[in-house]
This record gives C-alpha cells, sequence and structure tokens, in this order.
C-alpha cells in the first residue's frame, strides 16, 4: 500500500514561544522540535511522500529539516516537499485544513500510485507505529480513521474533535470546540482517508464554502450519514501541547523515565537534526536532580526538576527549580528560577529573580536579558 503524508505545522498560539515560530518548529524535549515527532512517525511507517503545511513562520522549521536526512526523506518532488499556499495566496485569512488542502491540490494528486493519505498536527505529540493504523483503516472500510486518545476530555479542555462510543466501539455522537466530557475520547488530529475519496471531498466541501476538516467534513458528513468514521484508540502517551500550561506540563513529564522512553522509543526512535556538541561540564560544586540534560551545557549551580536544552549555562549560586531553559541560555550567578521557560539565547544576570506558577510560567522570549 502506497501512502502518502501531509504534516500541518499547526499556528496555534503559544504567546511568545510562537511568535515567530510556528508549532512544528517549537523546540521541546531537551534537543527536538515538535515536528520531528510527525516526521518520524511517518518515516518509520515507511512513508516517503511528505508534504508539510504551513501559512507563515517556517522559516526556522526549514532551517530545522533542511534536507529531510535525518529522516530518510529527501527534499524534491515526489518526496518532501515544503507547501506554503499562502505565501501567494490571493487568501489571507486562514479558514481550515480543508482549503490548505485545496491550495495544495496539485501536491495531493501528484503520485497516481499513493492510494492513502495520513494527515497528522503538530500540537498533538506521540510515538505511534502508524502501520498498525494503517492496517486498522483498511480492515474497516470507512472513509475516515480519527486516532483518539481517552483521558484527555474532562469537561474543561477545549477538544478540536470529540467522539462518543457506544458498547461497540462505534461512533455514536461527536462534539467540535467543545469542553467534551470524560465519556468522550478526544481526535489527536492524526487522520487516514483514501486519496481519491479525500481530493473529492475536499473540492466539494470547498464549492459548498466549507472549509474545516473536523466541523465540515468529519461531523457534518457523519451527521448526514454522508461520511463514516472509524475510531483507532491510541494506548501509549500522547501529548497534548496546545497551551502554555500544557507545553510546560508536558515538557517537565518526560523527566519520568517511562514517560520519557514512551515518546522517545516506545515504538521507534524520534529523529532529529543532527548538532554534535561537546559533553555537558558538571562544576565540582554542582547541585543537578531529577533534570533533563543536553549536550555542551556548563553546570556550576543548583538545577532541580527542569529540562536543560543545548548549550545551557547555569552560574554559582544561581538555583533553577522547575524550568525549561533552550538554546544557549546563560542564568547568572546567584539568580532564583522557578516555575520559568527561557526561550533561546535569554541571559539572566546575576541575582535576578523569576517567579512563576505551574499553571503560569514566566516566558522570557528569545534573545532578551533579565
Amino acid at each position: 500500500m502506497n501512502v502518502m503524508g501531509i504534516v500541518f505545522t499547526n499556528d496555534a498560539s503559544l504567546g511568545e514561544l510562537t511568535n515567530k515560530r510556528t508549532m512544528a518548529s517549537l523546540p521541546f524535549g531537551g534537543r527536538y522540535r515538535q515536528v520531528d515527532w510527525a516526521l518520524s512517525n511517518l518515516s518509520c511507517a515507511g512513508v516517503r511522500h511528505v508534504g508539510i503545511i504551513s501559512r507563515h513562520n517556517y522559516q526556522s522549521l526549514m532551517n530545522h529539516i533542511g534536507d529531510g536526512e535525518e529522516w530518510g526523506l529527501e527534499l524534491e518532488e515526489g518526496g518532501l516537499e515544503f507547501l506554503t499556499p499562502y505565501a501567494q495566496s490571493d487568501v489571507h485569512r486562514y479558514r481550515g485544513k480543508l482549503e490548505s488542502l485545496a491550495s495544495a491540490m496539485d501536491f495531493l494528486e501528484y503520485g497516481a500510485d499513493d492510494e492513502v493519505v495520513v494527515m497528522i498536527d503538530s500540537a498533538v505529540l506521540s510515538n505511534i507505529d502508524l502501520n498498525k493504523v494503517l492496517s486498522a483503516h483498511v480492515e474497516s472500510g470507512k472513509d475516515v480513521t480519527v486516532v483518539t486518545k481517552a483521558g484527555v476530555c474532562n469537561g474543561e479542555k477545549m477538544i478540536d474533535l470529540a467522539l462518543k462510543l457506544d458498547e461497540k466501539g462505534e461512533v455514536c455522537d461527536m462534539m467540535v470546540d467543545f469542553a467534551a466530557p470524560a465519556d468522550y475520547v478526544a481526535s489527536m488530529d492524526i487522520f487516514v482517508l483514501n486519496k481519491k475519496w479525500l481530493i473529492e471531498q475536499t473540492k466539494e466541501m470547498i464549492a459548498r464554502d466549507k472549509f474545516h476538516m473536523d466541523r465540515d467534513l468529519v461531523l457534518g458528513g457523519w451527521q448526514r450519514g454522508k461520511v463514516s468514521v472509524n475510531v483507532y484508540p491510541f494506548e501509549g502517551t500522547a501529548m497534548f501541547n496546545e497551551s502554555v500550561e500544557e507545553y510546560f506540563t508536558n515538557s517537565l513529564a518526560l523527566i519520568n523515565g517511562e514517560t520519557r522512553h514512551d515518546m522517545f522509543g516506545g515504538n521507534h526512535p524520534i529523529f532529529t537534526k543532527v548538532r554534535d556538541r561537546v559533553p555537558t561540564y558538571y562544576g565540582e560544586a554542582c547541585d543537578i536532580s531529577d533534570t533533563l540534560v543536553a549536550d555542551g551545557c556548563m553546570l556550576e549551580g543548583k538545577v532541580e526538576n527542569s529540562v536543560l536544552f543545548r548549550q545551557v549555562s547555569v552560574a554559582p549560586g544561581a538555583d533553577v527549580e522547575n524550568c525549561v531553559i533552550m538554546n544557549d541560555s546563560v542564568i547568572g550567578e546567584g539568580a532564583e528560577l522557578k516555575y520559568v521557560i527561557l526561550d533561546k539565547d535569554v541571559t539572566v544576570t546575576p541575582g535576578a529573580k523569576l517567579i512563576g506558577t505551574p499553571k503560569s510560567p514566566i516566558i522570557v522570549k528569545r534573545g532578551e536579558t533579565v
């Protein structure tokens, strides 16, 4: 079975963290970007024809992915392609995934051998075996397979697409953009569809002035009895990084060994751009505990329950707790940081004090000095 992959970079707002980058290029886990999970899942399932759809702020994403070598993909027609349909579009206001697909129709229609399309978003991370999802889709004989996760719906979190299943595991209700109760399962924004059918439906939906994948095609089609929906329940760890609080909580959750293994090696490795650095230096007086540390760091102070990206410097007497510190940040002598996210190249001056909360961590944007 020949499979095409579509990766949506997701332009949801995480404040200062995504003002100048897409969700796909948001750093996560010490040395990775969020798009690494989507690309690795596709690559390890043998998918080589992949399109990455992005609206804006995609320069850092293109720099990260490069020619796609780390994922076994080739940046060329028929392999890995960057699709930027809004760069030259007359329509500047984004109205949904179906509109993006319509704008990238040339890519969809290219490659007559592709039978199935896997669509993945960049805000929900998982280490998933897509071969099992593809097999389940074919076996079901239905139009759409939605990958779902139980335990996410709680009546408070807004869910893009929530589904309720009956005793036989069949869909009996759906909700879109709603804080669904706990007896619903949440879509992980991974869809499997037959390519010919998706092309036909996309063209028809756009002709009817309908642009949203979840609301118009899946929910609307199911309600009209025109679209059959299969549900694939994912049992592993799924991280919904759809808010600053979720991104912060999920980052620190990687400190747990079981969670880390599930995310980075549960079904297959997660690949990323290779950037070799010298080993991390641990000073004689440093105190490092329960911390995920990347290479190239210079650690001479105290760090607890945190995630440190590459080439982070922590000076003597500094106290860092429950923080996410991105590449090349420098924390001065005697500084105190608790519940803080430092973007890249941030300098914290000696003696500075930054204290946030678990639900509202302080964000210092890239290149700032505080």
